[in-house]
């Protein structure tokens, strides 16, 4: 399909978009001609987001609240329908983090991170879910994953889990929505950002990011990390009629790099009539599986 693609008429929640990649995702949708309704816990940072947006040829409002709650989630919804008529995406994209390693967790730091992550994708989901269907029309329901949920991250137990529930919870979305037309997806971006500053491989090029110098091209391809605007396009196009038959998937993006991510499948298999024993499992192991398992964290080309 030739043409660039028009959002004129359509409305999009996106939850956590006073910074970062929410913000991108929000500025894009309003230059592609979608209203937009800012959700952010620091206002300041909400009303400038709002305002880039409006100044992108888009509509804009702002809820200035936490995710994680019932009471927010329908805020959003309500929000979006009092100042524009109508709601055709969410895109749950708010989070935090409290990265530890495991034995160093506390309770209150896991429960914040679920909290706002799964638990802030859960109500907003629901609440969109729950008006598209009332309102008999199609819609769009966007999760944001991470490469965490999809391989693990060293010190991040809670955020881990988290990223890998929200692509659970859009599969299962997918098909519990599919009648009612809604497409629900997750997108697994990947940028250059203060949290990916912080990792010791990326300190020098995070630093030359920051005074406008380009990433290198290993950074942008094999690392897929590019700026937050470079993961934007991807929000766009599936709030967009064009991805209406894409649901039930898990999207990479960032810098220069977009994949498709599998379903989990089974590597191997191995039958043995009458089950088996621990001894014939080991033996099977050893012989013929070990060479097949996966490790553990992503891997990534050599910077140099």
């Amino acid at each position: 399909m030739n043409g660039s693609i028009d959002l004129a008429g359509r409305v999009a929640v996106v939850t956590g978009a006073g910074r970062g990649l929410g913000r991108s995702y929000a500025v894009a949708l309003a230059r592609a001609g979608a209203a937009v309704v800012v959700n952010d816990v620091d206002e300041e940072s909400a009303e400038q987001t709002a305002a880039l947006a409006r100044e992108a040829g888009g509509r804009a409002a702002v809820v200035v609240a936490p995710v994680g709650s019932a009471e927010t989630a329908d805020q959003l919804v309500a929000a979006a329908v009092k100042e524009f008529g109508r709601l055709d995406a969410m895109i749950a994209n708010a989070g935090v983090l409290r990265d530890r390693v495991l034995w160093k967790t506390t309770d209150d730091e896991f429960d914040t991170v679920v909290r706002t992550h799964l638990r802030g994708a859960f109500t907003c989901g629901r609440a969109a879910a729950t008006h598209f269907r009332e309102a008999g029309h199609a819609g769009r329901i966007i999760l944001i994953g991470s490469p965490a949920g999809q391989f693990g991250s060293f010190g991040q137990t809670a955020y881990s889990a988290c990223k890998a529930g929200i692509v659970a919870m859009a599969r299962t979305w997918s098909l519990e929505l599919a009648r009612a037309s809604v497409a629900v997806n997750a997108v697994i971006p990947t940028a250059m950002t203060a949290m990916t500053g912080t990792i010791p491989i990326y300190a020098d090029a995070w630093d030359a990011f920051q005074r406008g110098e380009e990433l290198p091209r290993v950074i942008r391809r094999e690392h897929a990390l590019g700026s937050p605007d470079d993961v934007a396009p991807l929000i766009v196009w599936l709030v967009s009629e064009e991805s209406a038959d894409v649901t039930g998937q898990a999207i990479g993006i960032g810098g220069d790099r977009l994949t498709l991510f599998a379903h989990p499948v089974p590597l191997e298999t191995r039958d043995r009539d009458d089950g088996w024993s621990a001894e014939e499992i080991r033996d099977v192991w050893n012989a013929e599986l070990a060479p097949h398992a996966q490790p553990s964290g992503p891997t990534f080309a050599p910077l140099d």
